[in-house]
Protein backbone atom coordinates (compact mmCIF):
# COMPACT_ATOMS: atom_id res chain seq x y z
CA UNK A 1 0.00 0.00 0.00
CA UNK A 2 1.37 3.11 -0.73
CA UNK A 3 -0.18 6.12 1.29
CA UNK A 4 0.60 8.48 4.02
CA UNK A 5 -0.04 7.77 7.23
CA UNK A 6 -2.84 10.71 7.94
CA UNK A 7 -4.58 8.91 5.15
CA UNK A 8 -4.59 5.89 7.01
CA UNK A 9 -4.89 6.84 10.69
CA UNK A 10 -7.29 9.97 10.68
CA UNK A 11 -9.09 8.36 13.43
CA UNK A 12 -6.07 6.62 15.01
CA UNK A 13 -4.68 7.68 18.27
CA UNK A 14 -1.02 9.07 18.58
CA UNK A 15 1.17 5.81 18.46
CA UNK A 16 3.40 6.88 21.15
CA UNK A 17 4.43 4.72 24.17
CA UNK A 18 6.63 5.08 27.06
CA UNK A 19 7.19 2.50 29.13
CA UNK A 20 9.60 2.31 32.13
CA UNK A 21 10.21 -1.19 33.32
CA UNK A 22 12.41 -2.04 36.48
CA UNK A 23 13.73 -5.00 36.52
CA UNK A 24 14.46 -7.63 39.28
CA UNK A 25 16.54 -10.58 40.44
CA UNK A 26 14.20 -12.44 40.61
CA UNK A 27 13.92 -15.61 37.64
CA UNK A 28 9.87 -16.07 37.92
CA UNK A 29 7.86 -14.74 34.52
CA UNK A 30 5.05 -12.33 35.73
CA UNK A 31 2.26 -13.55 33.39
CA UNK A 32 -1.38 -12.96 32.59
CA UNK A 33 -3.85 -15.32 34.14
CA UNK A 34 -5.39 -17.54 31.41
CA UNK A 35 -9.06 -16.75 30.45
CA UNK A 36 -11.93 -19.30 30.00
CA UNK A 37 -13.38 -17.87 26.87
CA UNK A 38 -11.94 -14.98 23.81
CA UNK A 39 -11.02 -11.97 25.54
CA UNK A 40 -12.63 -8.90 25.25
CA UNK A 41 -10.93 -6.09 22.98
CA UNK A 42 -10.25 -2.48 23.06
CA UNK A 43 -9.34 -0.18 20.68
CA UNK A 44 -5.73 0.54 21.08
CA UNK A 45 -3.63 -1.28 23.94
CA UNK A 46 -0.82 0.61 25.63
CA UNK A 47 2.70 -1.74 25.75
CA UNK A 48 3.00 -3.14 29.35
CA UNK A 49 5.76 -6.26 30.14
CA UNK A 50 4.36 -9.81 29.77
CA UNK A 51 7.31 -11.14 31.13
CA UNK A 52 10.58 -10.52 33.04
CA UNK A 53 13.71 -12.94 34.45
CA UNK A 54 16.95 -13.08 34.98
CA UNK A 55 18.50 -16.51 33.78
CA UNK A 56 20.61 -18.43 31.71
CA UNK A 57 19.17 -18.78 28.56
CA UNK A 58 17.92 -16.56 26.41
CA UNK A 59 14.69 -16.10 23.55
CA UNK A 60 13.53 -17.60 20.57
CA UNK A 61 10.61 -17.28 18.34
CA UNK A 62 9.03 -19.09 15.76
CA UNK A 63 6.83 -16.96 12.78
CA UNK A 64 5.16 -16.91 9.36
CA UNK A 65 2.48 -15.18 7.46
CA UNK A 66 -0.87 -16.80 6.93
CA UNK A 67 -1.79 -14.51 3.71
CA UNK A 68 0.04 -14.15 0.72
CA UNK A 69 -0.17 -12.93 -3.21
CA UNK A 70 -1.93 -15.20 -5.43
CA UNK A 71 0.45 -17.51 -7.47
CA UNK A 72 -1.83 -16.86 -10.42
CA UNK A 73 -0.63 -13.33 -10.99
CA UNK A 74 2.38 -12.63 -13.12
CA UNK A 75 5.21 -11.00 -10.71
CA UNK A 76 3.75 -12.79 -7.15
CA UNK A 77 6.55 -15.70 -7.68
CA UNK A 78 8.98 -12.72 -7.81
CA UNK A 79 8.09 -11.06 -4.49
CA UNK A 80 7.36 -14.45 -2.15
CA UNK A 81 11.20 -14.91 -3.61
CA UNK A 82 12.00 -11.24 -2.42
CA UNK A 83 11.53 -8.96 -4.91
CA UNK A 84 10.46 -5.37 -4.20
CA UNK A 85 6.57 -5.73 -4.13
CA UNK A 86 3.66 -4.52 -1.59
CA UNK A 87 0.49 -6.12 -0.52
CA UNK A 88 -1.69 -3.19 -1.97
CA UNK A 89 -0.11 -3.97 -5.74
CA UNK A 90 -1.83 -8.02 -5.13
CA UNK A 91 -4.70 -9.76 -5.34
CA UNK A 92 -4.37 -11.59 -1.76
CA UNK A 93 -5.07 -15.26 -0.55
CA UNK A 94 -5.03 -17.46 2.15
CA UNK A 95 -1.64 -19.60 2.94
CA UNK A 96 -2.18 -23.11 3.82
CA UNK A 97 0.05 -26.08 3.75
CA UNK A 98 -2.12 -28.38 6.03
CA UNK A 99 -4.17 -30.14 3.30
CA UNK A 100 -7.29 -30.02 6.09
CA UNK A 101 -10.42 -29.06 4.43
CA UNK A 102 -11.73 -27.47 7.65
CA UNK A 103 -8.94 -25.06 7.69
CA UNK A 104 -8.75 -22.38 5.40
CA UNK A 105 -5.80 -20.75 6.21
CA UNK A 106 -2.87 -22.56 7.87
CA UNK A 107 1.63 -22.26 7.95
CA UNK A 108 4.32 -24.18 9.89
CA UNK A 109 7.22 -22.74 11.77
CA UNK A 110 10.19 -24.37 13.61
CA UNK A 111 10.57 -23.09 17.35
CA UNK A 112 14.52 -23.87 17.81
CA UNK A 113 16.05 -24.22 21.13
CA UNK A 114 19.89 -24.79 22.04
CA UNK A 115 20.20 -28.82 23.16
CA UNK A 116 19.67 -28.83 26.63
CA UNK A 117 17.27 -25.53 27.25
CA UNK A 118 14.37 -25.75 29.46
CA UNK A 119 11.24 -23.73 28.47
CA UNK A 120 10.25 -20.94 30.71
CA UNK A 121 7.55 -19.01 29.16
CA UNK A 122 5.81 -19.27 25.60
CA UNK A 123 3.45 -16.81 23.96
CA UNK A 124 1.54 -16.72 21.03
CA UNK A 125 0.24 -13.74 18.63
CA UNK A 126 -1.73 -13.66 15.83
CA UNK A 127 -2.91 -10.46 14.14
CA UNK A 128 -4.61 -8.93 10.65
CA UNK A 129 -6.57 -7.19 8.82
CA UNK A 130 -9.88 -7.92 8.75
CA UNK A 131 -11.06 -5.81 5.87
CA UNK A 132 -9.70 -5.95 2.48
CA UNK A 133 -12.01 -7.47 -0.82
CA UNK A 134 -14.13 -9.37 2.17
CA UNK A 135 -14.71 -8.98 5.50
CA UNK A 136 -14.43 -11.07 8.60
CA UNK A 137 -16.33 -10.40 11.70
CA UNK A 138 -14.13 -9.73 14.38
CA UNK A 139 -16.13 -12.31 16.68
CA UNK A 140 -12.80 -14.84 16.08
CA UNK A 141 -10.36 -12.21 16.55
CA UNK A 142 -9.92 -14.13 19.85
CA UNK A 143 -9.09 -17.96 18.17
CA UNK A 144 -6.43 -20.00 16.56
CA UNK A 145 -5.83 -23.52 15.78
CA UNK A 146 -2.35 -25.13 16.65
CA UNK A 147 -0.73 -28.26 15.97
CA UNK A 148 2.46 -28.49 17.86
CA UNK A 149 5.31 -31.37 16.54
CA UNK A 150 3.55 -34.38 15.42
CA UNK A 151 0.43 -33.46 17.70
CA UNK A 152 -3.63 -32.41 16.11
CA UNK A 153 -4.71 -29.10 16.07
CA UNK A 154 -5.96 -28.22 19.47
CA UNK A 155 -7.98 -24.61 19.43
CA UNK A 156 -6.21 -21.85 21.67
CA UNK A 157 -8.41 -18.77 22.79
CA UNK A 158 -6.78 -15.34 23.59
CA UNK A 159 -6.42 -14.74 27.43
CA UNK A 160 -5.70 -10.87 27.16
CA UNK A 161 -7.50 -8.01 26.32
CA UNK A 162 -6.97 -8.11 22.06
CA UNK A 163 -6.12 -5.23 20.27
CA UNK A 164 -9.28 -4.13 17.34
CA UNK A 165 -8.96 -0.69 15.50
CA UNK A 166 -10.91 0.27 12.94
CA UNK A 167 -9.93 3.08 10.46
CA UNK A 168 -10.93 4.35 7.22
CA UNK A 169 -9.08 1.67 5.64
CA UNK A 170 -8.48 -1.21 7.43
CA UNK A 171 -9.66 -3.44 10.42
CA UNK A 172 -7.05 -4.72 12.14
CA UNK A 173 -6.04 -6.38 15.34
CA UNK A 174 -3.42 -8.13 17.23
CA UNK A 175 -4.68 -11.15 19.97
CA UNK A 176 -2.17 -13.54 22.06
CA UNK A 177 -2.38 -16.40 24.26
CA UNK A 178 -0.93 -17.74 27.02
CA UNK A 179 1.27 -21.20 25.76
CA UNK A 180 3.53 -22.07 28.32
CA UNK A 181 2.57 -25.59 29.07
CA UNK A 182 2.12 -26.88 25.17
CA UNK A 183 5.67 -25.91 24.56
CA UNK A 184 6.99 -27.01 27.63
CA UNK A 185 5.65 -30.65 26.69
CA UNK A 186 5.70 -30.54 23.53
CA UNK A 187 9.22 -28.97 22.99
CA UNK A 188 11.36 -27.83 19.67
CA UNK A 189 10.12 -28.57 16.10
CA UNK A 190 7.67 -27.30 13.69
CA UNK A 191 4.29 -25.84 15.09
CA UNK A 192 1.48 -25.34 12.75
CA UNK A 193 -1.33 -22.31 13.07
CA UNK A 194 -4.44 -22.56 11.80
CA UNK A 195 -7.80 -20.24 10.98
CA UNK A 196 -6.20 -16.74 12.04
CA UNK A 197 -8.89 -14.20 11.11
CA UNK A 198 -7.55 -12.61 8.23
CA UNK A 199 -9.39 -11.24 5.15
CA UNK A 200 -8.33 -12.12 1.35
CA UNK A 201 -8.88 -9.76 -1.39
CA UNK A 202 -7.45 -6.78 -3.03
CA UNK A 203 -7.76 -3.02 -1.30
CA UNK A 204 -5.56 0.10 -1.58
CA UNK A 205 -4.70 -0.60 2.48
CA UNK A 206 -4.11 -4.41 1.39
CA UNK A 207 -4.29 -7.55 3.01
CA UNK A 208 -1.71 -8.99 5.58
CA UNK A 209 -1.68 -11.11 8.50
CA UNK A 210 0.12 -13.72 10.18
CA UNK A 211 1.53 -15.47 14.09
CA UNK A 212 4.66 -15.18 16.12
CA UNK A 213 5.53 -17.61 18.83
CA UNK A 214 7.69 -16.18 21.36
CA UNK A 215 9.70 -18.64 23.39
CA UNK A 216 12.07 -17.76 26.90
CA UNK A 217 14.18 -20.94 28.02
CA UNK A 218 16.60 -21.26 30.17
CA UNK A 219 20.10 -22.97 29.57
CA UNK A 220 22.60 -23.48 32.22
CA UNK A 221 25.60 -23.11 29.10
CA UNK A 222 23.90 -19.97 27.77
CA UNK A 223 24.83 -16.96 29.88
CA UNK A 224 23.12 -14.57 32.70
CA UNK A 225 20.80 -12.24 30.65
CA UNK A 226 17.79 -10.08 31.46
CA UNK A 227 14.79 -11.64 29.20
CA UNK A 228 12.06 -9.33 28.67
CA UNK A 229 8.46 -9.15 26.89
CA UNK A 230 6.02 -6.45 25.87
CA UNK A 231 3.45 -6.52 24.20
CA UNK A 232 0.20 -4.12 23.09
CA UNK A 233 -1.49 -2.76 19.87
CA UNK A 234 -0.16 0.68 18.71
CA UNK A 235 -0.42 2.26 15.70
CA UNK A 236 2.57 3.73 14.74
CA UNK A 237 2.83 7.23 12.78
CA UNK A 238 5.22 9.88 12.44
CA UNK A 239 5.95 9.24 16.05
CA UNK A 240 7.66 6.59 18.29
CA UNK A 241 7.22 3.46 20.28
CA UNK A 242 9.73 3.54 23.28
CA UNK A 243 10.63 1.02 25.69
CA UNK A 244 13.43 1.90 28.31
CA UNK A 245 14.92 -0.74 30.60
CA UNK A 246 15.95 0.39 33.90
CA UNK A 247 17.71 -1.46 36.66
CA UNK A 248 18.70 -3.84 34.16
CA UNK A 249 23.18 -4.04 35.02
CA UNK A 250 24.93 -5.19 31.70
CA UNK A 251 28.83 -4.75 30.93
CA UNK A 252 29.64 -2.64 28.22
CA UNK A 253 29.54 -4.10 24.62
CA UNK A 254 26.89 -6.13 26.10
CA UNK A 255 25.47 -9.34 23.89
CA UNK A 256 22.07 -10.70 23.42
CA UNK A 257 19.26 -10.05 21.01
CA UNK A 258 15.97 -7.53 20.50
CA UNK A 259 13.00 -9.25 18.70
CA UNK A 260 10.22 -7.08 17.37
CA UNK A 261 6.26 -7.91 15.58
CA UNK A 262 4.50 -5.42 13.30
CA UNK A 263 1.89 -4.99 11.36
CA UNK A 264 1.71 -3.84 7.90
CA UNK A 265 5.19 -2.46 6.74
CA UNK A 266 6.06 -1.79 3.34
CA UNK A 267 8.94 -3.31 1.38
CA UNK A 268 10.75 -0.04 0.17
CA UNK A 269 9.46 2.77 2.17
CA UNK A 270 12.06 4.35 4.08
CA UNK A 271 11.94 5.83 7.06
CA UNK A 272 11.36 3.29 10.27
CA UNK A 273 14.13 2.53 12.41
CA UNK A 274 14.54 0.31 15.30
CA UNK A 275 17.45 2.01 17.71
CA UNK A 276 19.09 1.46 21.29
CA UNK A 277 20.42 4.60 23.41
CA UNK A 278 22.35 3.57 26.76
CA UNK A 279 22.85 6.27 29.10
CA UNK A 280 23.10 9.78 27.97
CA UNK A 281 26.71 8.44 27.40
CA UNK A 282 26.29 7.26 23.39
CA UNK A 283 23.73 8.30 20.93
CA UNK A 284 21.04 6.32 19.69
CA UNK A 285 22.50 2.97 17.98
CA UNK A 286 20.34 1.79 14.77
CA UNK A 287 19.96 -2.17 14.84
CA UNK A 288 20.31 -3.93 11.64
CA UNK A 289 20.45 -7.69 10.33
CA UNK A 290 19.86 -9.65 7.54
CA UNK A 291 17.69 -8.34 5.17
CA UNK A 292 16.60 -5.34 7.28
CA UNK A 293 18.25 -2.16 6.92
CA UNK A 294 18.70 0.83 9.16
CA UNK A 295 16.29 3.02 7.77
CA UNK A 296 13.48 0.09 6.60
CA UNK A 297 13.26 -2.69 9.58
CA UNK A 298 9.64 -2.61 8.72
CA UNK A 299 9.89 -4.15 5.32
CA UNK A 300 7.39 -7.62 5.40
CA UNK A 301 10.50 -10.00 6.73
CA UNK A 302 10.80 -12.70 9.00
CA UNK A 303 14.64 -12.87 9.92
CA UNK A 304 17.35 -13.33 12.21
CA UNK A 305 21.17 -13.47 12.99
CA UNK A 306 22.76 -17.00 12.14
CA UNK A 307 21.15 -19.88 13.09
CA UNK A 308 18.37 -18.34 15.53
CA UNK A 309 15.54 -18.06 13.03
CA UNK A 310 13.96 -21.88 12.03
CA UNK A 311 12.61 -23.37 9.06
CA UNK A 312 9.27 -22.28 7.62
CA UNK A 313 6.92 -23.32 5.52
CA UNK A 314 6.67 -21.68 3.30
CA UNK A 315 9.55 -19.21 3.45
CA UNK A 316 8.74 -16.19 1.54
CA UNK A 317 10.76 -13.52 1.58
CA UNK A 318 8.45 -10.94 1.45
CA UNK A 319 5.49 -11.69 3.36
CA UNK A 320 3.59 -8.90 2.01
CA UNK A 321 2.63 -6.98 5.56
CA UNK A 322 3.93 -9.16 8.34
CA UNK A 323 7.31 -8.18 10.41
CA UNK A 324 8.79 -10.53 13.02
CA UNK A 325 12.25 -10.23 13.03
CA UNK A 326 15.29 -10.74 15.75
CA UNK A 327 18.22 -8.13 15.82
CA UNK A 328 21.63 -8.88 17.06
CA UNK A 329 22.43 -6.26 19.79
CA UNK A 330 26.67 -6.56 19.61
CA UNK A 331 27.79 -3.05 19.69
CA UNK A 332 24.34 -1.71 20.69
CA UNK A 333 25.21 -1.33 23.74
CA UNK A 334 29.19 -0.12 24.22
CA UNK A 335 29.13 1.25 27.42
CA UNK A 336 28.18 -0.75 31.15
CA UNK A 337 24.46 0.58 32.88
CA UNK A 338 21.54 -0.10 33.99
CA UNK A 339 19.01 1.46 31.57
CA UNK A 340 18.62 1.07 27.80
CA UNK A 341 15.93 2.78 25.40
CA UNK A 342 14.61 1.11 22.51
CA UNK A 343 13.01 2.98 19.90
CA UNK A 344 10.85 1.74 16.96
CA UNK A 345 9.73 4.53 14.61
CA UNK A 346 7.94 4.80 11.14
CA UNK A 347 8.03 7.59 9.67
CA UNK A 348 5.73 6.85 6.52
CA UNK A 349 4.33 3.42 6.90
CA UNK A 350 0.77 2.81 8.50
CA UNK A 351 1.99 0.35 10.41
CA UNK A 352 1.56 -1.33 14.17
CA UNK A 353 3.89 -2.29 16.95
CA UNK A 354 2.44 -5.42 18.33
CA UNK A 355 5.42 -7.10 20.38
CA UNK A 356 9.32 -6.09 21.40
CA UNK A 357 11.23 -8.47 23.27
CA UNK A 358 14.94 -8.45 24.31
CA UNK A 359 17.56 -10.82 26.12
CA UNK A 360 20.79 -8.45 27.15
CA UNK A 361 23.56 -10.20 29.04
CA UNK A 362 24.10 -9.09 32.38
CA UNK A 363 27.13 -7.75 34.52
CA UNK A 364 28.44 -10.41 36.76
Amino acid sequence: MRHSPGQWLRRATVGVLALATMWTSAGSPAAAAAAAAPAPEAESLAFAQRFAALQHGGIVRAANSSISCRPSQSSCEGVQSGSAGVNGDFDMFYIDVDRDPNTYNSSRAEVRLPEGSQVTYARLYWGGNLRVGEQKPSEDNGRVLVAEPGGEYKEILADTVVGHRVTDNVDAFQASADVTGLVQQSGPGMYTVAQVNVAAGRSAAGAWGGWTLVVAYENVAQPLRHLALWDGFVPLRSEAAELRLRGARFPADAKGSVGLVAYDGDRGNSGDSLTVTSGSRSGSIPLTGPGNSRDDVLNSTISGPGSSSGARVPAYANTLGYDSDVFDLAGGLPHAGDEATFRLASARDGAWAGVLFAAVDARQ
